[in-house]
């Protein structure tokens, strides 16, 4: 579902597949924030997995990944428009 300020829910059924959640990369920043309690976590490259209890910052081509917890994960996700260079 995209909001009015361009902001997209998504949400991670609890039948997702841990081999699902593959390392990846996005083209533009973004804030990812979780609605509810869960115990999924998220991970960037070369780091330890961290708790999804507060909003994460996710800088443009910066490798990241989800991992499964139980039940189902809800999030939004608010992506920051990229500066157009003249």
């Amino acid at each position: 579902m995209i909001e009015a300020d361009g902001t997209i829910s998504r949400l991670f059924s609890a039948s997702t597949k841990p081999e699902d959640l593959k390392w990846h990369m996005d083209d533009e920043d973004r804030v990812i924030t979780v609605l509810g309690k869960t115990n999924w976590q998220f991970q960037f490259e070369d780091q330890l997995p961290v708790s999804l209890d507060k909003p994460i910052f996710i800088k443009r081509h910066q490798w990241h990944r989800l991992i499964k917890g139980d039940g189902p994960l809800m999030i939004s996700i608010h992506k920051h428009a990229r500066a157009k260079t003249i």
